[in-house]
């Protein structure tokens, strides 16, 4: 009993602590494209553009994941039986009967 007090409070001070440091925080967490390949695409006197299809505002996003996650669980679901064949189709595919 003393174990689950004992990660309890650690848990509750690990998350008070991230909660306090990230409200704290102004600064804003860049990105790769932000810190690395801006810098390099800038040296090479090819400076950063907007995008032809600006996804940054609106439904767009969530429009792109949905139909993604449509697609990817077709794939699965269409391919699940050859991914998890039936316990008798998997002993006759082995014994090449």
């Amino acid at each position: 009993m003393k174990k689950i007090w004992l990660a309890s409070g650690l848990i509750i001070l690990l998350a008070l602590g991230m909660y306090i440091g990230l409200r704290t925080s102004d600064s804003k967490w860049a990105g790769v494209d932000e810190s690395v390949v801006e810098k390099f695409a800038i040296e090479a006197n090819r400076p950063p553009h907007e995008p032809l299809i600006n996804i940054e505002h609106g439904d767009l996003p969530l429009l792109l994941f949905l139909l993604a996650g449509a697609a990817g669980g077709f794939a699965a679901g269409y391919s699940f039986r050859g991914l998890f064949p039936p316990k008798g189709k998997t002993e006759r595919l082995a014994t090449g009967i």
